[in-house]
């Protein structure tokens, strides 16, 4: 069975530049004889930035009712299968990759990531469902190392958004550049040790503090919400501002200026690094230690104790010191397994159901 028509299933449409860097790389993999259909929450949104056709994300049925106008699934990057987010996520993925196997249609999971999985029905719910599943690739050797528990190996890459073209770096003397967002692990006294840091390191860098909002709706808030909390320092307060952008070009094209970026994000530290951008990073989850460990980039974990003297001469020394082009040469190569994947599972017909 030659496949025409593709369900592209992730979080997308959600203004999370994260994940439009995953569609984007996905929409740029598929083979050229695949047309997308894309579950989106904005859909004008991603209507209007990736030109492709929409359903409803948040919409289940409507989003079963475009699976059966289509060929394959493919659940496109990020860690679709947990239940941090909420159980009922999970159930709709499973959902979704039942219904297509019924209907003998493939289902790729393409460069996933796998859990956090919180409760015992979630893990007894992926291990039933990852056989039904035509191919995989995954994003990280954490989640391949759990599949394979269960006797399901697949081919392991980087991250997809490392799929993205490398930008050159103009960034010498530029700003810094924020993209952080709240987490339990940052109570009161983190933050302020934080922004102590921040401060220290703004001041003796000489340098304006951009706060770069990545996921729109949870970031957008946050500089306003530590200085209505009168966390901010004064002088902090005095240098930063709010850059806002729509799309991962426009970020990458911030970044490309910046004498440094401090990402607790994982996909705002890619597009940084793939921007050429000085980078460090604060890791509240795994998979962002693992992405800055893959560009030797130092990584400051969010569970230790936090110093901000040591902080501060940390990020000092990394001042308009772009980010080494073979570290990310050898990450973007990583992203072969995910287009391998595509190119395989949508010309051949699905197995059967085991």
């Amino acid at each position: 069975m030659l496949c025409k028509k593709v369900l592209l299933c992730g979080y997308y449409g959600e203004h999370n530049l994260g994940d439009d860097a995953l569609l984007a790389v996905l929409l740029g993999q598929l083979p050229p004889d695949q047309v997308p259909v894309v579950t989106a929450h904005d859909q004008a949104q991603v209507e209007a930035c990736f030109a492709v056709a929409t359903c409803p994300r948040r919409n289940l049925r409507a989003v079963l009712r475009a699976l059966g106008g289509c060929d394959a699934v493919v659940l496109g990057g990020g860690s679709l299968l947990q239940d941090a987010t909420s159980f009922n996520s999970l159930l709709y993925y499973v959902a979704l990759i039942v219904a297509a196997r019924l209907q003998g249609k493939p289902v790729l999971l393409w460069g996933q990531g796998l859990g956090p999985l919180r409760r015992r029905r979630s893990w007894a719910l992926v291990r039933m469902v990852l056989p039904l599943a035509s191919g995989i690739s995954w994003r990280d050797p954490d989640s391949a190392a759990l599949a394979a528990r269960w006797g399901v190996h697949a081919p392991i890459g980087t991250d997809p958004v490392w799929g993205l073209p490398p930008q050159p770096w103009t960034g010498a003397g530029g700003p810094i550049i924020l993209c952080w967002r709240q987490s339990p692990l940052l109570d009161q006294g983190r933050w302020l040790v934080l922004l102590a840091a921040l401060d220290q390191l703004a001041e003796q860098g000489g340098r304006p503090v951009h706060w770069l909002p990545f996921h729109l709706d949870q970031d957008r808030g946050l500089l306003e919400e530590l200085d209505r909390r009168g966390w901010l320092p004064a002088r902090l307060a005095s240098r930063s501002s709010l850059v806002e952008v729509s799309s991962p070009e426009a970020a990458q094209a911030w970044f490309a200026g910046a004498g440094l970026v401090i990402a607790m994000r994982l996909h705002g530290l890619i597009l940084a690094a793939l921007s050429g951008a000085p980078c460090a990073a604060l890791s509240y989850d795994p998979k962002v230690r693992s992405a800055a460990e893959g560009i030797g980039c130092p990584c400051v974990d969010l569970h230790e104790p936090l110093v901000a003297e040591r902080l501060c001469e940390s990020w000092l020394g990394l001042l308009d010191r772009p980010t080494d082009s073979a570290a990310i040469q050898r990450q973007r190569q990583g992203t072969h397994v995910h287009r391998a994947l595509l190119v395989q599972g949508l010309v051949s017909p699905p197995t059967a159901l085991p």
